[in-house]
């Protein structure tokens, strides 16, 4: 965290332009071509945003954060601008200036027509499963959630099922509203919201979402959950999934257990690892 302060503090030339192609043996060609986007107009909040997210993917995502708050000195209260920054201070664990920057996107878009929001590193079907206003929501209650405020995060949840348009939102929300739900001790919701569940949905992103929620309806056996040669990110996000599970039905041991795994295979900013290092420290750890 110390280097992140720092990098924050650093002049945005330093910190935007050379640091993210300069730490990479061969660069990415998509960062190189955001990059020169980005220094053509980089008034243009398309082209900061993109600059902004193929940064954050090297995973300097401080530096991202630069970006993004130069871009909002510009452009006050641009919706795009901080719905990203939003999701880089929660990769940073900064989660009080996330939900700061999320919650006023989701004022400013309020009322607003919703637009898809385009992948920067697509699924393998090429189809975008997200908008603007869903990443809004879903970066918000996860922020609540990682914190403990459940009760700040439900009702988000629930409308990000209520309007989501495809599979992919509806299973991803489905699942952290259940957990959330189950969290704040209200066993017999969940179950209706989990007996809404299909086994035959279609779903391209959030498969291991899909299964965990039918492992948590009593569907799925927990070694179902996982194939042989299932990779890390996978791992961690079912990792925590069921250490989350075990927590909200009073299991403290199993949860430990569970996150602790998840921690072990190494810290990244996947959300299943916050949520697992948010988890622990809930338990005392």
């Amino acid at each position: 965290m110390r280097r992140a302060l720092v990098a924050l503090a650093l002049p945005l030339a330093a910190v935007a332009l050379a640091a993210p192609l300069a730490a990479q043996q061969v660069p990415d060609p998509a960062l190189i071509a955001a990059r020169a986007a980005w220094e053509r107009h980089p008034e243009n909040v398309d082209s900061i945003v993109w600059y902004g997210r193929r940064i954050g993917y090297t995973g300097d995502f401080a530096h991202a954060v630069a970006l993004y708050t130069e871009g909002l000195r510009r452009h006050p209260d641009e919706p795009h601008l901080l719905r990203h920054r939003g999701h880089r201070y929660l990769s940073l664990r900064r989660f009080d200036l996330a939900i700061a920057d999320l919650a006023r996107a989701q004022v400013v878009v309020a009322g607003q027509p919703d637009e898809v929001e385009p992948d920067g590193q697509p699924n393998a079907r090429g189809v975008p499963t997200s908008s603007l206003h869903s990443n809004i929501r879903y970066h918000l209650a996860l922020a609540y959630f990682v914190t403990g405020d459940f009760r700040a995060a439900e009702p988000i949840w629930a409308e990000d099922v209520r309007l989501a348009r495809n599979l992919d939102t509806r299973v991803a929300a489905t699942y952290w509203w259940v957990l959330t739900l189950a969290s704040l001790g209200r066993h017999e919701q969940a179950r209706r919201v989990l007996a809404d569940v299909r086994p035959d949905w279609d779903v391209i992103e959030n498969g291991s979402y899909h299964r965990l929620l039918l492992w948590m309806r009593g569907d799925l056996p927990e070694s179902a959950l996982l194939g042989p040669d299932a990779p890390t990110l996978e791992r961690q996000t079912v990792g925590n999934g069921v250490g989350q599970w075990h927590a909200a039905n009073g299991r403290s041991a199993e949860a430990r257990a569970a996150w602790e795994r998840v921690l072990a295979l190494g810290s990244s900013a996947a959300f299943g690892v916050i949520a697992a290092e948010q988890g622990l420290a809930r338990l005392g750890r």
